[in-house]
C-alpha cells in the first residue's frame, strides 16, 4: 500500500498504475479519517468492484463553520493506515491543509437548492466547502467510481448533483448506512458521547424504524408524521432536536404538510439531526412510496 502525503506523490502513484496498463478501474473513498466499520465497508466495496482502490484522509477546514469542531475533530492517522491496509486500499492520500490549500482559495463551488434544508440550513457554507474539496479530490484522483455512505444522505445528494451539473466523469455510488448492534449509525463523533448519551442515542434508529410503519397508516400526512417523529425522539431526556424532516429524495423538496403520504409516488427521506450534550448526530431512512398505497 502506498501512502501519499503530497499531490506529487499521489500523481506519481497513479501515473505508475496507468503506465502499467492495468485493467482495473479506480474506486475512490473520500473520508475525514478516524475510520470505522462504515468506512471499511466502502473500502471493501471499492476494491471488490473496481480492483484498484484509493482512500483519502483529510479533515477539510473549508466545511467547518467558525463555531464548529475542526480542531476537536478526532484524528488517529496510525490506526487509519492499519484499517486501510486491512481493507485492500492501494493508495492512501493524506495531505496536510497546506498541501491542499497552499493559498486561500479564490475559486468557490456554490451549490443551491439541495443545500438549503437539513444540515445546510444551520451550517451556511458547509456544502460549498464540501463541494470544493470533493471537486479537488476528483480532479486529483480521477476515479471511475466514488463511494459515499448514506448516513449523510444530503451530502450524497449534493455531490451527485454537483457531479451531474459539472459533467465530472465519476459514478457516485451510495452505500447503505452501517450500524452498531443496537441500531446506532456508526460515526466518528460517537466517541464524544457519554455512557448515558450513548444509551439514549439509539432513539434515532428506533424512531426511524417506527416511521417506516407510521408511513403506512391510513390518512398519515407529512405534518402528522413529523409530529410523531418529534414526539418519539422527545422520549429521550437528553435529546435536543435540531431538525426532523420529511423531504423528497434526491431533490430534498418539502412535501405538502396536509397531503396524505399514501398519495405520493417516489422516494422520501426521513432525516434527523439531534444533539446529545455537545455531540450532534445525524441519521435518516429512505422510503419508497407508491401512489397506489403500497409501501416498500
Amino acid at each position: 500500500m502506498i501512502i501519499a502525503e503530497t499531490i506529487q506523490q499521489l500523481r506519481a502513484a497513479l501515473r505508475e498504475r496507468r503506465e502499467a496498463r492495468l485493467e482495473q478501474r479506480i474506486g475512490f473513498v473520500p473520508t475525514m479519517g478516524f475510520l470505522h466499520e462504515g468506512h471499511a465497508s466502502l473500502m471493501r466495496r471499492a476494491k471488490e468492484e473496481c480492483g484498484y482502490a484509493v482512500l483519502s484522509i483529510f479533515v477539510n477546514p473549508m466545511q467547518f463553520g467558525p463555531n464548529e469542531d475542526f480542531d476537536r475533530y478526532p484524528r488517529d492517522a496510525e490506526r487509519d493506515i492499519r484499517i486501510a491496509e486491512q481493507n485492500g486500499i492501494d493508495v492512501v492520500f493524506m495531505p496536510s491543509v497546506a498541501e491542499m490549500y497552499p493559498k486561500k482559495p479564490v475559486t468557490k463551488i456554490l451549490i443551491s437548492g439541495v443545500t438549503e434544508r437539513l444540515c445546510g440550513a444551520s451550517r451556511p457554507g458547509h456544502f460549498d466547502g464540501v463541494g470544493l474539496v470533493v471537486s479537488k479530490l476528483f480532479n486529483l484522483v480521477q476515479p471511475d467510481r466514488a463511494y459515499f455512505g448514506m448516513k449523510d444522505a444530503q451530502q450524497v445528494a449534493v455531490i451527485a448533483r454537483m457531479t451531474e451539473d459539472l459533467n465530472i466523469p465519476v459514478e457516485i455510488v451510495p452505500c447503505e448506512t452501517v450500524r452498531e448492534a443496537d441500531g446506532l449509525a456508526l460515526s466518528s463523533r460517537n466517541v464524544y458521547l457519554s455512557e448515558e448519551e450513548r444509551g439514549q442515542a439509539v432513539i434515532l434508529s428506533r424512531t426511524l424504524a417506527l416511521a417506516k410503519e407510521w408511513v403506512k397508516s391510513p390518512g398519515m400526512t407529512n405534518r402528522a408524521l413529523s409530529d410523531k417523529i418529534k414526539e418519539s425522539i422527545g422520549q429521550a431526556a437528553l435529546a435536543d432536536i435540531d431538525y426532523a424532516e420529511v423531504l423528497t429524495y434526491p431533490d430534498l423538496e418539502p412535501l405538502n404538510d396536509e397531503a396524505e403520504l399514501s398519495a405520493y409516488d417516489g422516494e422520501i427521506l426521513v432525516a434527523l439531526a439531534v444533539k446529545f450534550g455537545r455531540t450532534r448526530l445525524i441519521d435518516n431512512r429512505l422510503m419508497e412510496l407508491h401512489g397506489g398505497g403500497d409501501h416498500v
